[in-house]
């Protein structure tokens, strides 16, 4: 699986040890930066990311800032992003499942370096069920285009 990844300044050390860790799962990464700890705009490497899952070149994608909260938020505004914001394993396991989530959002200081693998890992392996969800994830575009 190829997999986008995009940071702060704020996730820029857990990304490079999710980063370390997909790679050695064997996935592919495109790393969209932030490059260092200095002190950037996230939405600028949610943007980044979110573009590359939309448009096919990667699969998924995976961004970090301190919160999560700002940079899933500027993933989400990338028409036919789903970017879902987890802080435990449960929440991961159900977005991808239930929402068919394309992105993960992790807040650096809320989820510790082990958590943050063990839900990169959940949202990794878990897929889509369809059925009934479809109706609703259907409705997420539908929200893109002004119709709902």
């Amino acid at each position: 699986m190829v997999i986008a990844l995009g940071c702060d300044h704020g996730g820029y050390a857990l990304m490079q040890k999710v980063k370390a860790h997909l790679e050695a799962l064997g996935h592919k990464t495109v790393d969209f930066g932030t490059t260092s700890t200095e002190s950037c705009h996230y939405p600028i490497f949610g943007a980044r990311a979110a573009h590359a899952v939309a448009d096919g070149t990667c699969d998924m994608g995976v961004v970090i800032c301190t919160t999560g909260i700002g940079i899933s938020i500027a993933a989400n505004k990338v028409p036919g992003i789903r970017c879902a914001l987890c802080a435990d394993c449960y929440s991961a396991e159900m977005t991808r499942r239930h929402n068919n989530a394309n992105m993960l959002a992790l807040g650096a200081n809320v989820v510790g370096e082990g958590l943050a693998m063990k839900i990169v890992d959940t949202f990794l392996s878990n897929s889509f069920e369809g059925g009934r969800h479809a109706v609703r994830v259907n409705m997420f575009t539908d929200i893109e285009r002004g119709e709902l």
